[in-house]
């Protein structure tokens, strides 16, 4: 959530970065004249409290000298029956400016192109070699089904289209893949979490899923709890309403969690296999930092994101996202990309945002620092990284001529030494 007084004083710069991010919903002018019409009752409020303490000092000073006070007395009921009324409609005015405020989108940062879409992102560096094979590679889907490494199918007759079923070694492979990023990211510094898998409104609401994603997420009836879209939800609520230490910071969070999404905008977008489903498992990666050393941070995370792909050998590229490619909170964001030899195209494979206080605001995470001064956290999280595309990274980029998979160096003693599938 953006400070109000930072829209109140450059409207023009908060209606630009939601036209370049194509947020419809974003009413900067009815903001303006929400916060207006509240500040003026504010000011009247004020006015009349003020008015009554003279005439509760007045009422005072007659009852002492014994003088007549009724006239006063009806006086002070009237403007109390004022202040009510007042204080009803600046509680109507506050809900409603909340509201709208809620749907206004982080400014990104000036580093990030402006563009409509994906096509105006950066490829800002890329890393490995892609090599050509020398005879035709399967794509994730084929193989997985030829090796009896997931159930595509069945998966379908289970829970629907959108999801997927690993067996045998492609769910030990899973399982590896999981134990091999946590011990990783550990020895790097981040503490592992293990958080609930369900959370509140209020926590989707937080890290700005919330009013925004509403359509895109899984909600239980009953309750109005959702299924975690990602480990960010969580992680990073841990802080809601807290006043943290100076001296804890910076937090380096990591975990594993099951992501459930409608994906109900992505229709027909890269379907096949693993490749865009409705559940998905993931290691996730947040920061809580200091504001200082903010984009220094953000900088690490992304190369922390980096190492995993790097540890398994597999070609990648990070690409810097445009205004229009953004997500609602992000302030910059960057891509990484896999090579799937399989589809002979990137695939996204992480996303690492920075929100700058804009989540911190949200959730009112908030520290306190040397001088006792309370200030917002800085916040930024990434893929560290998601599963769903990485194993079919695994099955097309280390697959054989003769249909076996060999397994990447880095996960055999995840695997009881084991070199090959199939």
């Amino acid at each position: 959530m953006l400070d109000l007084k930072l829209i109140r004083e450059n409207p023009e710069l908060v209606k630009k970065a939601a036209e370049r991010k194509n947020e419809k919903k974003c009413r900067v002018d009815l903001i303006i004249e929400l916060d207006n019409r509240r500040r003026e009752i504010i000011r009247e409020v004020e006015q009349l409290k003020s008015e009554r303490n003279r005439v509760t000092s007045e009422i005072a000073r007659k009852k002492k000298t014994g003088e007549p006070a009724d006239d006063i007395i009806e006086d002070m009921r009237r403007l109390g029956d004022k202040i009510q009324e007042l204080d009803n409609q600046l509680r109507e005015l506050d809900a409603e400016l909340n509201k709208e405020l809620a749907w206004v989108p982080n400014i990104p940062h000036e580093s990030v192109p402006v563009g409509a879409d994906e096509t105006a992102n950066i490829v800002v560096r890329q890393w490995g070699e892609i090599k050509e094979p020398g005879f035709k590679v399967l794509p994730h889907w084929e193989i997985g089904e030829k090796l009896n490494l997931m159930d595509l199918s069945a998966a379908a007759r289970i829970s629907g289209s959108g999801f997927y079923l690993l067996k045998g070694a492609g769910a030990r492979l899973q399982r590896a893949l999981i134990n091999y990023m946590l011990d990783m990211h550990q020895a790097d510094g981040f503490i592992e979490i293990c958080a609930p898998f369900i959370v509140s409104a209020e926590a989707m609401f937080g890290t700005a899923q919330l009013p925004k994603m509403d359509d895109d997420m899984y909600k239980t009836e009953g309750d109005g709890l959702y299924l975690v879209p990602t480990g960010e939800v969580p992680f990073t609520n841990i802080y809601r309403q807290e006043i943290i230490s100076h001296d804890i910071l910076p937090l380096y969070l990591v975990g594993y969690t099951p992501c459930f999404r409608r994906e109900a905008g992505a229709a027909g977008k890269d379907t096949r296999g693993l490749l865009r489903v409705h559940q998905f498992d993931k290691v996730e990666l947040v920061k809580i930092v200091r504001p200082e050393n903010s984009y220094e941070e953000f900088e690490n995370l992304v190369k922390q994101a980096e190492k995993v792909i790097q540890g398994l050998g597999i070609p990648y590229r990070v690409s810097l996202l445009s205004t229009g490619d953004m997500t609602f909170a992000s302030r910059k964001t960057y891509d990484i990309e896999i090579w799937s030899a399989g589809v002979a195209k990137y695939l996204e494979i992480s996303s690492i945002s920075t929100f700058e206080d804009f989540q911190a605001r949200r959730m009112n995470c908030r520290f306190r620092d040397e001088e006792k001064k309370v200030r917002f956290v800085h916040t930024m999280n990434g893929s560290g990284v998601a599963l769903a595309r990485l194993i079919p990274a695994i099955l097309e980029n280390y697959q054989n001529e003769d249909g076996t998979i060999t397994i990447p160096k880095v996960l055999r003693p995840y695997l009881k030494g084991e070199t090959k599938i199939g």
